[in-house]
């Protein structure tokens, strides 16, 4: 079986984070595992606390899983400190064979929350990014990354080979934020462009979202797919996450990771 690894935060509402990474890798046919980097506070409405964990227990979650299992892809979230960004690229650089990482450069939360400090964005773009297989920010954090406006499609090209420099080899800018009919994402694996469109669907259960598509990423890259066929189908799987997404909670509800093994058994969840 195809084994996937998630290095990230804790989500205690569930819906994004390691426990939407896991969920992720589950319902795309990979056993995922996990290096919990920190413990948050949060529902559907907001952030209200972060825990981190200590760097040399995050250093030890990878390592000790590395020595034990064949891990087929690596997913990195919520890493919110120099010292962890730190513990996780020495960990990583320790591997002989690090196999396909797919970074998510998480910043802030939906309900505004820095999940970043800013110290350490300088610290993911020299320490993990030249490690990273994909990198796949939304325009928000293209943004904040290359410190300019992103406000279109070619724009957001630009902002791909930019951030490719920065030492990714592949990048999904993904533009959702763009605001327009088709939710476009651009695809640059350092020397092609390819755009993914899907129809912008109307609902507020939106919480997860960029946790769920960087793990199909990593899911389909696990199961040795291309990046433009692991990104293509991962796009799909997100689409019909969001378009089942759960009503839950009072704020943002989670995006619905088994949609297709629910309707397959037959569960209603309205």
């Amino acid at each position: 079986m195809r084994v996937a690894l998630t290095i990230a935060g804790s989500d205690s509402s569930g819906g994004a984070g390691i426990q939407a990474d896991l969920k992720t890798f589950q319902a795309l046919g990979v056993f995922g595992m996990s290096a919990v980097t920190a413990v948050t506070v949060q529902n559907t409405q907001k952030v209200f606390a972060i825990q981190e964990i200590r760097p040399d227990i995050v250093h030890d979650q990878i390592v000790c899983l590395f020595d034990d299992f064949s891990i087929h892809a690596l997913k990195i979230g919520m890493v919110a400190s120099v010292a962890l960004v730190e513990a996780i690229a020495r960990a990583l650089n320790s591997i002989q064979v690090l196999p396909p990482v797919i970074l998510d450069p998480v910043m802030i939360s939906k309900s505004g929350c820095s999940l970043l400090r800013p110290d350490a964005r300088t610290a993911l773009v020299n320490h993990l990014f030249p490690l990273a297989r994909v990198v796949t920010p939304n325009l928000p954090e293209a943004e904040a990354l290359l410190g300019k406006t992103i406000a279109d499609v070619d724009a957001m090209k630009s902002a791909a080979r930019e951030i490719a420099a920065l030492g990714a080899k592949m990048v999904v800018v993904k533009g959702g934020h763009l605001g327009r009919a088709n939710a476009t994402d651009v695809l640059f694996d350092g020397e092609q462009f390819r755009l993914l469109e899907s129809p912008r669907i109307n609902t507020p259960n939106t919480h997860g979202t960029g946790c769920t598509f960087s793990s199909a990423i990593a899911a389909y890259m696990a199961r040795g797919e291309s990046f433009f066929d692991a990104v293509a189908h991962a796009k799909v799987y997100i689409s019909g996450a969001i378009e089942n997404a759960l009503s839950l909670g009072k704020g943002c509800g989670p995006t619905h990771h088994f949609f297709d093994l629910y309707r397959r058994a037959g569960v209603d969840v309205g």
